[in-house]
């Protein structure tokens, strides 16, 4: 995720930096599918353009209630014009994507983040996203499965606190 990869905090229980300029338009190129990966790699400041991206996404996640996210969402899908087509990609049917306006790539992937997180809000609120739930940790987390249980960043956050739990009533019983 973007947000996660650009910015600095605490990644289940350890400080991360966050990756810089060219490291993070490597590591966010890799995820996308070959011909947009190649659009953002021939984007010469993608670095830059993707952490103000990552900047502006992130309040949506800590956002203290459904109306302070929607605001920020709102003002997210019109800074980047964020506007609904049909495309059929990546060996799936028509589907309707949502890329923004702008200068480059990055802003049209930045439109279509806001309206995904939106779509997602207008179905189930805010509850299929928000910061990792773990101890010392503040990434963020998208909740696409099926009962919407999610409450951490990774994995690797569920089983530290799983485990932390575990011990706790270990250490209540004895």
């Amino acid at each position: 995720m973007l947000v996660n990869l650009a910015l600095e905090g605490r990644a289940g229980g350890r400080s991360y930096s966050g990756l810089q300029e060219r490291a993070l338009r490597q590591a966010f190129a890799e995820q996308l599918h070959a011909p947009m990966r190649q659009r953002l790699l021939s984007v010469d400041d993608a670095g830059a353009r993707l952490y103000s991206v990552a900047v502006a996404l992130r309040p949506v996640f800590e956002a203290p209630d459904e109306t302070a996210a929607a605001k920020t969402l709102n003002d997210l899908m019109r800074r980047y014009g964020a506007r609904p087509y049909l495309v059929d990609d990546v060996g799936q049917p028509f589907h309707l994507h949502f890329h923004g306006d702008g200068e480059t790539d990055v802003e049209a992937l930045a439109g279509e983040f806001a309206v995904s997180l939106a779509l997602l809000m207008d179905t189930f609120g805010t509850r299929r996203f928000g910061i990792c739930h773990a101890k010392e940790c503040d990434r963020a987390y998208v909740d696409i499965t099926r009962n919407g249980s999610k409450l951490y960043c990774s994995e690797a956050c569920a089983a530290r606190m799983k485990m932390a739990e575990y011990r706790a009533r270990s250490n209540r019983n004895r």
